[in-house]
């Protein structure tokens, strides 16, 4: 079975998932006139909460609703994520990180736009937003396949295993092995179940709890790594030119990648920004779908700046650190254990429990998040009375994932990500004319005030 989901998500991570989220994404970012190029100041400025209406329909405001959106996707896959990019398809996998980013904006935008448009309501009358309503309200009912297509893969994909999984190799590696407190397979149940335990304390209380606890998280631990990998970066600040020339000119020579083939680092770069940063993928639209806005377009500007935080700032921090230390090439070490070998080597005795710290919030974080959306997805398919026995099951998986092995885990979530995006890709595409129309009109108005 473990040999199944590895080979099925290898297949269509391939040619297929680069078309559609690579291609589709570049068609959005030049259909949209470069608009996260030009726009990024605005949007920017809304993030403030300048324009924020409490009175308008929705359960959180756009910043809470930001900081959720990239509670989920600033996580482990820029810890962990990036390593494995590295270890797969050496430096220049980082420089196709940094493009999937930029077409990843535009997506965004797109499909969060969207989100705002196209909100539907659940059997309780509460207004919900996602893929699967822009699909049934935005593309009509023939469509409504496809949203129960998202909706099934978003139960099992938007599960924390990975989280789970990758959080209790870091408690082992930094905690317990050190001071001869591990007993190998019995760790792993414990530390699962005292995660199971935490998630439950925040994600019983709903989207408004999960929200809150996000918008309080995300800064600090954006602010504590980004803190940590500047001392770094000035300790190795000789070399930084070098290893930024390096990500540059092994992306279109891929002599670091297995198999040195350029087309393998560019899918290896492609796949991971999509697990970093979530653009194309369709869950950050469930979030931004359920914030107090009646402006499509100010809510898309606001999405667009996930995958710049995320994979453009975030993700190049931790790439620069592994390296200009240099472990990428001289250690077995695989995932998470690989940057904590960086951070260790760089800031010994304090760099391991520095991340740990980053590595706990993050994916804490994330797994508050993912709640949610799976939650939604399970909304729709079973209806509101039926949906609060899904995060019972949630809670169970992040048992399951502290003691399953890595390359399932995120060949499992890898697959799931690819067939949510199929839907994603073709709403958002089939849907941009309505955006684009709504672009012009909104900064039309906008003159109109400044």
């Amino acid at each position: 079975m473990g040999e199944f989901i590895v080979d099925f998500s290898n297949w269509i991570w391939d040619t297929p998932m680069l078309i559609l989220l690579m291609g589709g994404g570049f068609i959005l970012f030049v259909y949209s006139g470069f608009i996260p190029f030009r726009r990024l100041g605005h949007a920017i400025s809304l993030v403030s909460g300048k324009y924020d209406d409490q009175k308008l329909p929705g359960q959180i405001s756009s910043r809470q609703a930001l900081s959720a959106a990239i509670a989920a996707t600033v996580g482990l896959g820029n810890i962990s994520g990036v390593a494995i990019a590295i270890n797969m398809g050496g430096p220049g996998a980082i420089f196709w990180m940094w493009m999937s980013a930029f077409v990843g904006m535009a997506t965004k935008y797109f499909s969060c736009s969207l989100a705002i448009m196209y909100r539907g309501k659940d059997d309780s009358g509460e207004v919900q937003g996602g893929p699967m309503y822009v699909i049934e309200e935005g593309m009509g009912k023939k469509w409504k396949p496809l949203a129960i297509l998202f909706s099934v893969a978003g139960v099992l994909g938007l599960l924390a295993i990975f989280q789970a999984n990758q959080l209790t190799a870091v408690l082992r590696s930094v905690l317990l092995v050190p001071y001869g407190l591990d007993t190998g397979e019995g760790t792993k149940w414990i530390l699962g179940i005292s995660m199971m335990l935490i998630v439950a304390v925040v994600i019983l209380g709903g989207i408004k709890r999960i929200a809150l606890v996000a918008s309080r998280l995300v800064p600090f631990m954006v602010a504590l790594y980004f803190v940590t990998v500047v001392i770094i970066m000035f300790k190795y600040i000789g070399d930084v030119p070098d290893m930024l020339w390096l990500i540059v000119k092994d992306a279109f020579t891929g002599e670091a990648a297995m198999g040195g083939a350029v087309g393998a680092v560019i899918v290896i770069g492609a796949r991971r920004a999509a697990f970093s940063n979530e653009a194309g993928i369709g869950t950050a639209p469930m979030v931004h779908g359920a914030s107090k806005n009646n402006e499509p377009v100010r809510e898309g500007l606001i999405a667009m700046l996930g995958p710049f935080i995320d994979t453009v700032v975030v993700c190049t921090l931790t790439a620069l650190v592994i390296l200009l230390t240099g472990v990428w090439e001289s250690t077995e070490n695989d995932g998470v254990r690989l940057t904590l070998s960086a951070f260790e080597m760089a800031l010994p005795g304090l760099g391991k429990y520095l991340l740990m710290l980053a590595v706990l919030v993050f994916a804490l974080s994330t797994m508050f998040t993912y709640s949610y959306y799976g939650h939604k997805c399970f909304n729709y398919l079973f209806g509101s009375k039926k949906a609060d026995y899904y995060n019972y099951f949630y809670l169970v998986t992040i048992v399951a994932g502290a003691v399953a092995s890595l390359e399932v885990v995120v060949s499992f979530i890898d697959g799931m990500y690819a067939i949510m995006a199929i839907p994603t890709m073709i709403s958002t595409i089939y849907l941009a004319p309505k955006v684009k129309a709504a672009t012009l009109d909104y900064f039309e108005r906008m003159k109109g005030k400044s």
